[in-house]
């Protein structure tokens, strides 16, 4: 390990000397000599911060350092930036100019590993620009002995596309590795430090990680820093103990589990601290990676890891599929094979994982994304790669960190993003999350009882919402033992509120229609699902003028490129409660998955809530066992593996106000009204509108 950290280094002190000579010399084509400056002025400013991370001592000129490292794709600045795609093929033509974005993106990605003082990540980024630099200057040279005409003072374009497929390619296996480590390893506690170590109360603590510091950021800490140690106490131990319970629902034993991993944004550190140490108390060590954005490991839609605030979202939209400038199945077979390697190297550690804990946030500005010619985009056999990659990486993943032994718990809060009543949304969030378990499992347990008689269920929508949509139920044959419906409340998804079910494919057919929607942070307009025989048939939504445009954002970001989806999911959100906060301060549009599914009927796209886990029994409070765990899908399990997962699963929820009816029908075809013109009618669950009539 020593001799190869005095390879590195050596590396690195090269590419430094290298890179300070193309500051002052550009020995490249007139209209590429402003790239190549500007990148190698970028990388040298990121070396000074890695070389001296110690000298940088006061609030303001950490704030200055954390600015400037992020300047140049802030607000306006970003128009003129090389990561804007629009701009760098505007000086470079489209082919060249998504290579050169991409590039300089990849160099961005040098920033947190600068702050951990990762050489390796470095260096191979300041090698790769180093080497692109020469085929420029190297064709410069040529034009200049040979005579020849300007157009010639640039490399082949091929030239440059290979050596960055190649970069991608070779240096997966290390990307991967540390990745995988980072996960399972609690050794690798780079996070973890600067949680326990830092003097929370001293705000210099969040410019140690490397990520963006917006002010809201700083906002959120100051607010946590300004409550009692009991309400910190509270939200912390609401958090982990859904992660126990969790696990006490499913039968697993956590005794056997030695790490868990935590996701978080930057400003909820003492709430993570608490956390920490509430999960020692169960004998889990925390391992906290962060929410990469290089090529090895996109998280631009779902975030995992702990992350700062995006600096510009429109910039992370429009890198999202900068792999479709590589993507073959030679790659896909490289990926897929260093993943493997990845995990054999700590099968051991893999094996005690226990599973995430996530605290997600919600009231950030809601974003649409501008959709530009200029971005690179899966074409039609690179979408069945990326879904075959995504698939296959799920099953390898499945067999170094087994579904049925982990579980997971996720809790949401508020940013002061959301507005100025911030304070009041943040406490009523912390009532939601807080709402007697037991009253929900009793009124859930009477939905339940009459759904355990139906054959299919019958949703219509109303106010201008076209929901017509019927969902096939699972057969049960002894309603005394069996239930159709799992009786969810405050355990792994927090706040409590829903019970659900895996639907029978077949039969199950309508529309889903919601009027507005967040997916993953990104809004749709009057979306449209169609199901036949329970699988996706047709899409559409109202975002963008032209049809087409519609349909790649929903097939991009829903259907993750996949042909169709099967319905995994139907299930009737409780939580009223939450249902009314988000009216009260109208910020149902900045509802999380995590509560908004609570809020009304909600339908998953992909796979089921038990993917993986098929086999493992779960019971609902009055002990009777849930069946309806799998469909015709997943059942190729058995058969053909590679078939019955697609890794992906998205809530889309119908809220009450948009909700004409839901009953459920037995095989005899008779009714039984759950809920008419958005109210609660089923005897036992009328206690549930109370919060709507309030």
């Amino acid at each position: 390990m020593e001799i190869k950290m005095d390879i590195i280094t050596e590396r690195y002190q090269l590419s430094c000397n290298r890179i300070k000579e193309i500051v002052t010399t550009q020995e490249v084509a007139e209209n590429y000599k402003e790239f190549f400056q500007r990148t190698a002025n970028f990388i040298l400013m990121v070396v000074n911060t890695c070389d001296n991370r110690s000298k940088i001592v006061g609030l303001e000129a950490l704030r200055a350092e954390n600015k400037a490292l992020y300047n140049d794709i802030l607000d306006e600045q970003y128009n003129n930036s090389y990561a804007n795609p629009s701009y760098s093929c505007a000086q470079f033509g489209q082919e060249m100019g998504r290579l050169l974005s991409f590039l300089y993106t990849e160099i961005r990605a040098m920033i947190p590993y600068a702050f951990e003082q990762d050489f390796e990540e470095m260096v191979i980024r300041m090698e790769l620009f180093v080497e692109i630099y020469y085929a420029f200057s190297h064709a410069e040279s040529e034009k200049t002995l040979m005579a020849l005409s300007e157009e010639a003072a640039i490399p082949n374009l091929e030239d440059i596309k290979d050596t960055l497929y190649w970069f991608v390619s070779d240096y997966s296996e290390t990307s991967c590795g540390r990745r995988i480590r980072n996960l399972v390893d609690a050794d690798c506690d780079f996070a973890v430090r600067i949680v326990m170590d830092s003097d929370l109360s001293d705000l210099r603590y969040l410019y140690h990680y490397g990520e963006y510091v917006s002010p809201d950021v700083e906002k959120m800490a100051l607010y946590l820093n300004s409550l009692p140690e009991e309400r910190i106490q509270l939200m912390a131990d609401t958090y982990t103990e859904g992660y126990r319970i969790g696990f006490a629902k499913a039968h697993i034993n956590l005794d056997k589990k030695e790490t868990v991993d935590l996701h978080y944004m930057l400003g909820f550190e003492r709430v993570v601290r608490a956390a920490i140490a509430n999960f020692a108390k169960m004998g889990l060590k925390p391992t906290i990676y962060r929410c990469e954005n290089s090529i090895f490991n996109k998280n631009v839609v779902r975030k995992r890891g702990y992350f700062g605030a995006d600096a510009n979202k429109q910039y992370l939209y429009d890198h999202k599929d900068d792999i479709a400038l590589f993507l073959d199945k030679k790659l896909v077979n490289r990926n897929l094979e260093v993943l493997k390697l990845a995990y054999e190297a700590v099968k051991e550690k893999a094996a005690v994982y226990a599973g995430p804990a996530v605290i997600e946030v919600f009231g950030e500005t809601p974003f649409t994304p501008k959709p530009k010619s200029t971005t690179c985009s899966l074409n039609a056999e690179q979408q069945k790669l990326s879904a075959e990659l995504r698939g296959a990486s799920a099953d390898i993943t499945s067999k170094y960190i087994n579904p049925a032994e982990r579980s997971f718990t996720i809790i949401a809060f508020p940013v002061p993003g959301i507005g100025e009543q911030f304070g009041e949304i943040f406490d009523e969030t912390i009532r939601l999350n807080t709402l007697d378990y037991k009253t929900y499992e009793r009124i859930q347990a009477k939905i339940i009882e009459t759904l355990n008689k139906a054959e299919y269920v019958q949703i219509k929508g109303m106010n201008g919402n076209r929901t017509d949509f019927r969902i096939t139920l699972y057969p049960i044959a002894d309603p005394e033992k069996e239930a159709i419906f799992e009786n969810c409340v405050a355990d792994v998804n927090i706040p409590v509120g829903e019970v659900f079910t895996s639907p029978v494919l077949e039969g199950t057919n309508g529309k889903l229609h919601v009027s507005r929607v967040f997916l993953n942070e990104l809004e749709y307009h009057n979306l449209e699902i169609d199901f036949q025989d329970g699988m996706i048939v047709d899409y559409n939504c109202t975002n963008f003028e032209d049809a087409a445009q519609n349909k790649d954002y929903i097939k991009a970001n829903v259907l993750f490129h996949y042909d169709t989806l099967p319905i995994g999911e139907f299930a009737i959100g409780t939580n009223t409660t939450a249902y009314m906060t988000a009216k009260k301060y109208d910020i149902a549009r900045l509802f999380p998955i995590l509560i908004a599914e609570k809020t009304g009927p909600h339908f998953a796209v992909g796979d089921t809530c038990y993917a993986r886990s098929e086999d493992v029994r779960v019971y609902n409070e009055d002990g009777k066992e849930v069946i309806a765990k799998e469909n015709s899908i997943s059942r190729l399990r058995k058969t053909n593996p590679s078939k019955a997962y697609f890794a992906c699963h998205t809530d889309i929820t119908i809220p009450y106000d948009e909700l004409g009816s839901i009953v459920a029908y037995d095989r005899s075809g008779v009714a039984y009204p759950i809920i008419e013109c958005g109210r609660f009618v089923l005897a036992g669950t009328e206690e549930l509108n109370d919060a709507l009539e309030s």
